[in-house]
């Protein structure tokens, strides 16, 4: 029978055994952050032996470790950064807590080097896309993605533009978004439709802009079967009538045709739609959401915008700031869209440099948010296996490096172009020099001198 003495030695010999057969660092400490445990693979990592740590304090044997702060606290510390002989680990630790009272602290380095950080975040996020494609394929009639909460920065031009939109979100009445190109005025009508009563019904997008003329009254409002020739046998649902209950968001009404406006504002009056081929009316519950960067007034002075129409939409209008307008707004939107960037690219990036933050913010921003978003996703296209964004991943304009351009000097192009021809005459010739020389019309006592300076081999007459 074993005695309790055995028991106990068998059971250490186990845990031991399982310290060295583990393929994650682990370091166990006392109250005193003296350590009584260290697995072989923490041990390797550290570069030194098991007998160098045990019975050490673990401040002297493990660089920036926070094991005595936890048994301080006696909270845990879960995936936190920890540099350790230049090379980034990630490590999670917990107080070992016995009838209240803290008796030491377990470390667990859950990734031996920042690479393999790097290549989970970047499996996860596939995964994450695969998920996301799969949940768009099977999540029926179109919903709105964003929210107010996606609308980031505290700016006062921001902030007003979100309280209005806020506030417009608890209407039923017609939204206007104006503001330039890249200002987000897309991410406003999303979030408006999820601030709304509507926000469980349709969210149904339309680019008036990208859509041919003569295919946008099928688009938005569907046609019949057999409505004209090469139409479906079954017909089509129009934007509207599939929105219904919903928000329709009219992108780019400013390019929207004169003859469209007409039907468009008829929707607005009346409440129903009228399918191409179709003998009567459909009654539509939707709430309209328009969107433009340019200035409708002067389109209703010149005639190109209806101005009955205008004053149908304008009921609730909201100015998008620029980014220029915007500057402050800068530093707290760079971390959210790198976010966004490398979820969809599958790629880690670890932090942006001073320097960099500083050329973002003295830039301009002709194209807003989007040309931002733009520049970001272009830096990490060329940080390649870096995972800091410097100021010479930029482009110039923004203070990057402009791309290095081997030029030769004129006179070696020179040089290159008068051998080459002189060749292809010696060619033709046959290696006739006087033959050669009327060729490229000039004397053959001219034709060696060239041949002389650059050390042309002369062939034999």
């Amino acid at each position: 029978m074993a005695t309790v003495k055995s028991l106990i030695q068998e059971n250490d010999f186990i845990v031991r055994k399982l310290l060295e057969l583990a393929y994650d660092g682990i370091v166990v400490v006392d109250a005193a952050g003296i350590i009584t445990l260290i697995s072989k693979a923490y041990a390797d990592f550290l570069g030194i032996t098991e007998r160098d740590a045990i019975g050490h304090q673990v401040n002297d044997v493990i660089e920036n470790t926070r094991l005595p702060q936890v048994m301080k606290t006696g909270k845990a510390e879960t995936a936190q950064l920890q540099l350790i002989k230049g090379s980034y680990m990630v490590a999670s630790r917990y107080p070992l807590i016995k009838d209240g009272q803290v008796v030491g602290a377990i470390g667990k380095v859950m990734f031996r080097n920042i690479h393999e950080l790097n290549v989970l975040h970047e499996r996860i996020s596939m995964l994450q896309r695969q998920l996301e494609h799969l949940q768009d394929d099977n999540r029926g009639p179109a919903r709105a993605k964003y929210s107010f909460h996606n609308i980031v920065g505290e700016s006062d031009k921001l902030l007003l533009a979100k309280t209005m939109a806020e506030k417009g979100a608890l209407t039923d009445s017609s939204i206007l978004l104006l503001g330039e190109s890249g200002t987000g005025k897309e991410l406003f009508a999303h979030a408006i439709h999820q601030g709304s009563c509507r926000a469980i019904k349709p969210f149904i997008k339309v680019n008036c802009a990208a859509i041919p003329h003569e295919l946008l009254e099928s688009e938005l409002f569907g046609y019949e079967a057999g409505a004209f020739t090469g139409a479906s046998k079954d017909g089509k649902t129009g934007k509207f009538e599939a929105a219904d209950g919903g928000t329709v968001f009219l992108d780019e009404i400013g390019d929207m045709p004169l003859s469209m406006q007409a039907k468009l504002l008829r929707v607005l009056q009346e409440r129903e739609i009228e399918k191409i081929g179709a003998p009567y009316p459909v009654a539509v519950d939707v709430r309209i959401i328009a969107a433009t960067n340019r200035n409708l007034e002067e389109l209703t002075t010149l005639g190109k915008f209806r101005a009955d129409l205008f004053y149908r939409l304008n009921v609730f209008g909201i100015i998008i700031p620029s980014l220029h307008e915007r500057p402050e707004d800068i530093t707290a939107l760079i971390p959210c869209l790198l976010n966004k960037i490398c979820d969809r690219m599958g790629r880690y990036v670890e932090s942006i440099s001073p320097d960099a933050i500083r050329a973002l913010h003295e830039y301009d921003w002709p194209g807003n948010i989007r040309e931002l978003e733009n520049t970001l996703e272009r830096a990490i296209n060329l940080m390649g296996r870096a995972r800091v964004i410097e100021e010479k991943h930029l482009p110039e304009k923004i203070g990057g490096q402009a791309p290095t351009i081997d030029i030769p000097p004129l006179q070696t192009t020179l040089e290159q172009h008068e051998k080459a021809a002189i060749e292809k005459a010696l060619f033709h010739a046959k290696g006739n020099k006087a033959k050669a020389a009327r060729l490229l019309h000039i004397s053959r006592s001219n034709l060696y001198e060239r041949m002389t300076r650059l050390k042309q081999t002369l062939p034999a007459d």
